[in-house]
């Protein structure tokens, strides 16, 4: 099986290839998108900590809803193809985002920012000289797990007609060609664990710039 899967991802490498891009390029955008808006988000209930928990408890909720159930909410809204995988996968990704987000902020000793404000620091100047680079590790944290859960998923996109290794998947699947499914699941599995590897170095770097 692993001989003959090997020899499908040979002869079939270009085509491979293009769905590889497709799903790094799906992901990517996911992942941004998700990032952004996690860390607004995240900011925004770590200031207004009333906020918290209704806003934790829908992103929560969101996340419960099973993922093809959600294309289909999204399909009306947003049509067929790459913007509702895109939606969808940036939707899923929000929580890691968020809730490490809030987490990471709130953890601060409260010492440390009353000193801060103390010397005459702003509240913006606390937040982004004091309190989001202590917070960075685990803000790290939760990129990396978004990442790692957004290329997973992405291999759903293939079901609304976007593109990705899903489409090798779902080929596979629905010809009974099992070294084709094998290969792409392979793919998406090998680019998680490489980008996973990254964002891990990345995160060791930055508790080392915390590090006295």
């Amino acid at each position: 099986m692993i001989e003959s899967t090997l020899s499908l991802l040979i002869e079939k490498r270009y085509w491979f290839l293009d769905l590889l891009m497709q799903h790094v390029g799906l992901s990517l955008t996911a992942i941004a998108l998700a990032t952004v808006a996690g860390l607004g988000i995240g900011i925004g209930i770590a200031q207004w900590k009333r906020s918290a928990k209704p806003v934790l408890a829908l992103v929560n909720f969101v996340y419960t809803i099973p993922s093809i159930a959600m294309l289909g909410f999204l399909i009306p809204v947003t049509g067929i193809g790459n913007a509702t995988a895109i939606v969808a996968l940036s939707v899923y990704a929000l929580l890691p985002m968020v809730r490490n987000t809030y987490t990471g902020l709130t953890s601060i000793d409260p010492v440390i920012t009353e000193a801060a404000r103390g010397m005459g620091s702003t509240d913006l100047q606390l937040l982004y000289r004091i309190e989001l680079p202590l917070a960075a590790p685990v803000i790290m944290s939760g990129i990396r797990t978004t990442a790692t859960m957004t290329i997973a998923l992405a291999g759903i996109a293939s079901f609304i007609g976007a593109g990705g290794l899903g489409v090798a998947i779902f080929r596979g699947i629905t010809t009974n060609n099992l070294d084709m499914t094998l290969a792409g699941s392979i793919l998406i599995a090998l680019l998680a664990i490489v980008i996973d590897l990254v964002l891990g170095l990345a995160e060791k770097r930055t508790l080392r710039h915390l590090e006295p």
